[in-house]
């Protein structure tokens, strides 16, 4: 059971990592404030995109406008009269409203009309006047009517505003400065209506208002998309009916001179208040936000207008209130959208490249976020505010992480196989799926190997640590210059490489750039022998062989395990070649140097029978390669010095790993910087038997007079220098470094002298 869940989740990894991620991202950014705005104005557009509700007919605003405020501040003085709002009243009065709600501050009287009004205020005990508790930086408070104070006949008229300064929200009461909790103006107005119709407003249990049987939730500071808001006194959030259209509306001279039209008043409840910009009661709320033109403000008269129809038809006719998640069921949302967008992303990962699969991505995204989108809105129609913004950015975010993870892992499996292959194979294979089945073809490829010079036996004497890093510097320059000439490193074979040019991709010019790239290793390995400065070791030399001809290229092994590579003759033939050179030297077969597009430089050239071969081959030892490549490996004279005392050896011959049981002894007499010439012993005349071949590998045995090295392994390559009878050249290709130090040291006195 571990291993199938271990199983599956590492194969939906992507989304296991996405998405909860991404939601904490969200929520830490939720919880920063980031999304705030961005979310009340989402719900500013749900409130737009709502369906037009029926108009509210049980409350008519009385509507001081802007020609209303014009025509009688012809007539008086501003602030208006008292004797003007007793004439207001009277006739509202008459027509039998159900209440009456004067938002005006009439904090103080103002002659003529004193009596008048305290006597209306007196008579009308379901009016309702005014007054404002909160303070803030623009803003104090205002005092209620005296008389209507009196008669306890006072609300609230504070709107809770948001930092956008939009008005969002609603109040059923807030504290004064005394302590005592003030009922709000449209709470007030709404419960003389609906004591009419037998429907009482109370508190529950838990001390939340309710209507009949429709409890009204607080608001706190973090409900819907909200983030640490004032939540004092009993705030709802406002489900606004609409704008000012939304409610019968009569113009205060109508009331004023008594043109009220018959059943327009009666049993309703009648607002007050001015729509006048001159008289700054104007506010921005969701209904103001327009995309295409400038916004325009609501009077506060029918803010109040919306706050008492919410509350009449949340009681008498069903209509939802807003309400808001828990912020737990509310994560939850956001994970669940975080999650749909990684699981979308994850499930569309394998496109295989293909240009077709980007519009099926993209639609699926636009399709989950139309959902998305269409979900909130249904919600909001049915009362519920949950998160839009957030739950969006989940959505997206997550669809990016998942899509940066999956391209950062293409990229970690092409930099992986990488190392292992060049870019141009990784990309034949991962692009092109025919390229993973197993099998080949023929064609002609350019084959290059690679190998240090007696780096075995200088791998023995160093620990294991040691000896992978050396390789690792030497490798990693190697690889640098092979990308560049665009070769394909088919096997790393610890100090060797073997590289193709021509394979995957075949070009006119693959032999020429092969002996370019070539010269060009040489060249690195000075950079290389550095850093073995550095660490203290011997320098490195290589030896590189190169031949061109036809081999099956493609994926050899079984399904489990497959490797790109080469198979045929040439390969082990290119292998002998490489055998033949010495550290610092390039070998060309001959149909390599046919096809160089480019004049190669020939140092000297040579036939020589491989083992496995049937005819002899020539082939030739590079120096250079002129053209647009222009180059050349540095040809210093090999000087030798004679020994003033001739060094006791013996030597047998290496046949490939094998050495040979024959041991002849011989002794050095000159000696140059690499190399020596050996002078070995005659037994019975047979110098043909004694004398090895040029090109042959020798272990050698030096012995130094009264020194400890004596005895030490050394490795060598006989020289094709000619020489006299009895004696041979050789070129050293691996000494221990006492012995290195030794025959350097002996080399430097004798060239002084």
């Amino acid at each position: 059971m571990f291993k199938k869940i271990k199983a599956k989740s590492w194969e939906w990894r992507g989304v296991l990592i996405a998405a909860p991620s991404i939601t904490i991202l969200v929520l830490l950014m939720r919880f920063a404030g980031i999304l705030e705005m961005l979310e009340l104005a989402a719900l500013d557009q749900l409130f737009l995109a709502r369906p037009t509700e029926v108009k509210e007919s049980r409350v008519v605003i009385v509507d001081l406008d802007e020609s209303a405020v014009e025509t009688l501040g012809k007539r008086y003085q501003w602030p208006l009269p008292d004797d003007i709002y007793a004439q207001a009243l009277e006739n509202l009065k008459q027509h039998n409203p159900s209440a009456i709600g004067l938002d005006i501050y009439r904090d103080f009287s103002i002659e003529p009309g004193k009596e008048r009004l305290t006597k209306v205020f007196k008579s009308t005990p379901n009016l309702i006047g005014v007054q404002k508790i909160g303070e803030s930086s623009d803003s104090s408070s205002v005092a209620p009517p005296p008389i209507l104070k009196e008669l306890n006949q006072v609300g609230s008229n504070d709107l809770p505003i948001d930092a956008d300064g939009k008005i969002r929200r609603g109040m059923f009461y807030l504290r004064d400065k005394t302590g005592n909790n003030v009922f709000s103006f449209s709470l007030q107005l709404a419960d003389f209506y609906l004591k009419d119709k037998g429907v009482k407003i109370d508190q529950t249990e838990d001390f939340l208002i309710k209507a009949g049987d429709v409890v009204f939730p607080l608001f706190k500071s973090n409900d819907g998309g909200y983030i640490r808001s004032e939540d004092q006194g009993y705030q709802v959030l406002l489900n606004y009916r609409g704008s000012t259209k939304s409610f019968l509306r009569i113009s205060f001279m109508d009331v004023l001179e008594n043109r009220i039209p018959p059943d327009l008043i009666r049993g309703r409840i009648v607002l007050i208040g001015s729509s006048a910009e001159s008289l700054k009661d104007l506010f921005f709320t969701p209904y103001t936000s327009s995309l295409f033109s400038e916004p325009q403000r609501m009077p506060g008269v029918v803010i109040h207008a919306n706050a008492i129809s919410q509350i009449l038809s949340a009681a008498l006719d069903n209509r939802p209130i807003i309400k808001t998640w828990s912020e737990s069921v509310e994560w939850v949302w956001i994970f669940t959208w975080s999650l749909v967008g990684a699981i979308v992303s994850w499930k569309l990962r394998h496109n295989n490249g293909r240009k077709s699969q980007y519009p099926i991505a993209v639609a699926s995204l636009f399709i989950a976020g139309g959902c998305l989108v269409v979900s909130s809105y249904v919600a909001f129609i049915n009362g519920w505010w949950i998160p839009v913004v957030p739950s969006i950015n989940a959505l997206l975010l997550s669809t990016v992480a998942v899509t940066a993870y999956v391209a950062k892992t293409a990229g970690d499996i092409r930099k992986t196989f990488g190392r292992y292959l060049t870019d141009e194979v990784v990309a034949n294979l991962l692009e092109h799926p025919e390229g993973l089945k197993l099998g080949g073809q023929r064609q002609k490829v350019t084959i290059m190997t690679s190998d240090l010079r007696g780096f075995t036996s200088t791998s023995e004497r160093l620990p294991a640590e040691e000896v992978i890093k050396i390789l690792n510097i030497y490798l990693g320059y190697m690889a640098d210059v092979i990308t560049q000439y665009q070769g394909t490193i088919d096997e790393f074979m610890g100090d060797g490489i073997l590289i193709l040019f021509g394979a995957p991709t075949s070009r006119k010019d693959d032999a020429t750039r092969a002996i370019a790239c070539a010269i060009a290793m040489q060249q690195a390995m000075e950079p290389v022998n550095e850093k073995m400065k550095e660490m203290g070791l011997p320098n490195l030399e290589m030896g590189i062989g190169i031949n061109t001809g036809e081999v099956v290229v493609g994926n050899i092994g079984s399904e489990k395990r497959t490797k790109y590579g080469v198979v045929g003759s040439h390969v082990n033939l290119t292998y002998r070649i490489e055998s033949y050179t010495v550290g610092g030297q390039i070998l060309i077969s001959e149909s390599t140097l046919k096809e160089a597009s480019h004049p190669v430089e020939i140092i000297a050239e040579r036939q020589v029978q491989p083992k496995g071969v049937n005819q002899p081959i020539t082939i030739y030892d590079v120096g250079g390669i002129a053209g647009n490549y222009n180059l050349h490996l540095k040809q210093e004279e090999e000087e030798f010095y004679p020994l003033s005392q001739a060094i006791s050896l013996h030597y047998a011959v290496l046949d490939g790993k094998d050495v040979s049981n024959t041991l002849f002894k011989g002794s050095l007499i000159q000696l140059s910087e690499k190399g020596a010439e050996v002078c070995y012993e005659k037994i019975e005349d047979n110098e043909d038997n004694l004398k090895p071949s040029a090109l042959t590998n020798l272990k050698m045995s030096l012995f130094f007079p009264d020194c400890e090295l004596s005895g030490e392994d050394v490795y060598a390559k006989v020289s094709e220098k000619p020489t006299v009878k009895g004696s041979f050249y050789i070129r050293f290709t691996n000494c221990s470094p006492k012995v290195t130090a030794k025959l350097s040291a002996i080399y430097k006195s004798i060239k002084m002298k």
